[in-house]
């Protein structure tokens, strides 16, 4: 008897698995592996307050559509709670170069810019150099590939 409920154990597991898409979709926020952190941990209404990246903490967190967001102050926290769209970062706070590309990739938060009030992310120093030099292109191109470059 044990054998035969671990074999269909084993046939419900194969099934489950051969049912299942080769390439799940990407989250539609960025995080780190393991993680449900968003803009890794930084304050994203500090890049509009202070005009910097500022880590939050999670004594001033909030779970925003399933992510988490954290802040550097309770004040920055009610900012956010009131309006989240105006500090989300755009595209899920994926590169925003590589989203103008027709892809994802990670985004560091220390490479940022505000443009037209939104926030935008981008991988490192070059990547944020090549987007600096068609801002509005490239923003043109990674909206006409948003959210579509997440199932890809």
């Amino acid at each position: 008897m044990r054998k035969l409920l671990i074999a269909i154990a084993f046939a419900a597991g194969t099934l489950t698995l051969s049912a299942s898409p080769a390439f799940a979709d990407q989250a539609p926020v960025y995080t780190g592996l393991l993680s449900r952190v968003a803009v890794s941990g930084y304050d994203p209404v500090a890049y509009f307050t202070d005009g910097r990246p500022v880590r939050g903490t999670t004594e001033f967190r909030i779970t925003h559509q399933g992510y988490e967001y954290r802040f550097a102050s309770a004040e920055h926290l009610a900012a956010f709670r009131a309006n989240p769209s105006r500090y989300v970062p755009q595209y899920g706070g994926y590169c925003a170069w590589a989203v103008s590309q027709g892809y994802t990739a990670s985004a560091d938060p220390t490479n940022w810019r505000i443009v037209d009030g939104k926030l935008y992310l981008n991988y490192n120093d070059e990547v944020q150099r090549r987007w600096e030099q068609d801002i509005p292109g490239h923003i043109r191109n990674a909206n006409g590939n948003w959210p579509s470059v997440l199932s890809r």
